[in-house]
């Protein structure tokens, strides 16, 4: 994160960026110069190789303001992972809510204006309600702009605690992810009425279970999937299937978690809209082998933050494709952590294994679950 006063973002060309400080006219230029890309991680050489980078001096341009904001601004790029929604939240609206907390009071906090490189129309439409929330002003995309802006500050990159964190230690005024989760809520219940979430929640006899479907080529995908719905509903529960797109509306997608009970499906990116479920619900994680550690980080460890019943399913030897590779006792399955060794091509293994879930193991799996949902459920309806 750089941190400066008064400065300048002059693109004169779009593929590059420039921003200066005005307010320093007593130095003798340049008294710095650098370069940065501003996506919080650095050291994901993959990632940052698809962020544009933007230059920061203290030398005065010889440039008149094309336009004047009175408000400050924080730089941001829309690159690196962001067409993974996982990434769009842990890289991008967390961090932001994170960065505005730290650098302005809490009456203010929508008083600020985005400026994002690697802009991208799809993201900023999907995300029209959250980023309205964010900021009150337009979002100045720096890939298009040909004039100048001059802000009375300008805090380029963002701040990270983590993923699925936020560290109240770390904060001037101290917030948690259940405040990030809170502030997700209110930008996405605006307008709604007691009778319009009425017909979302109308009473019912079965908890509703939203089951994340997961399609790709390879990877994490419930090859039986079908069985594990038909085996839900004989359970007790009302399934609704559930693939989150580019063009699946946010409020949409809110309006129908905030009406459900429980929440299913893999590891995966899918899974992030359990910010979305309200704490009591079920949250049910099938977890891939080789992928404990980053089921707990992602999403287990933060249910409880916000105070959800979280369950995970562990996958076995059997379950897995990865039985159609490695014997049982290779060291691909019996120490992934080893295997992996810190390199992307290792972990790509655990990544695009496809799952076949024993249905007698998971039967019992949903019972349990079934039976906490049923209870929140009841409690709601009282």
């Amino acid at each position: 994160m750089i941190c400066a006063q008064s400065m300048v973002p002059h693109s004169s060309n779009p593929t590059t960026a420039k921003f200066f400080s005005l307010g320093l006219t007593n130095m003798t230029p340049p008294s710095f110069l650098m370069k940065t890309k501003p996506y919080p991680r650095k050291a994901d050489k993959e990632a940052m190789s698809r962020v544009k980078e933007v230059t920061l001096t203290s030398t005065p341009p010889k440039v008149s303001c094309g336009v004047t904001h009175t408000s400050p601004a924080i730089v941001f790029s829309a690159g690196g992972y962001f067409e993974n929604s996982f990434h769009q939240f842990m890289d991008g609206f967390l961090p932001l809510y994170i960065t505005i907390n730290f650098l302005l009071p809490d009456d203010h906090q929508n008083d600020v204006i985005l400026v994002i490189t690697d802009y991208k129309d799809w993201w900023s439409r999907k995300y029209a309600e959250l980023l309205a929330h964010f900021s009150r002003h337009p979002i100045v995309n720096m890939d298009n702009e040909t004039v100048t802006h001059c802000f009375p500050s300008v805090n380029v990159g963002l701040i990270t605690h983590g993923y699925s964190n936020v560290d109240p230690k770390l904060l001037p005024r101290p917030k948690t992810l259940l405040d990030f989760k809170f502030f997700l809520d209110n930008a996405y219940s605006q307008g709604d009425t007691d009778t319009t979430m009425y017909q979302f929640r109308q009473p019912t006899t079965r908890p509703r279970l939203l089951l994340m479907n997961r399609k790709a080529k390879v990877g994490r995908m419930i090859l039986n999937l079908d069985e594990v719905k038909k085996t839900a509903e004989v359970v007790g529960f009302d399934v609704i299937k559930l693939e989150p797109t580019v063009d699946t509306s946010l409020l949409e997608l809110f309006r129908l978690i905030q009406a459900s009970h429980a929440m299913l499906g893999v590891h995966g990116a899918a899974l992030t809209h359990f910010l979305f479920l309200r704490p009591g619900s079920v949250l049910m994680q099938v977890v891939p082998i080789g992928m404990q550690g980053n089921a707990d980080m992602c999403f287990g460890d933060p249910a409880s933050i916000l105070g959800f019943q979280y369950l995970d399913y562990k996958i076995r030897y059997e379950e897995s494709s990865l039985a159609e590779r490695y014997v049982r006792n290779d060291l691909a399955l019996t120490n992934p952590e080893a295997f992996i060794g810190g390199l992307w091509k290792n972990m790509l293994v655990y990544l695009n294994q496809n799952l076949k879930l024993d249905m007698v193991k998971f039967k019992i799996f949903l019972k349990d679950a079934y039976k906490k949902a049923k209870r929140f459920m009841d409690e709601e309806i009282g």
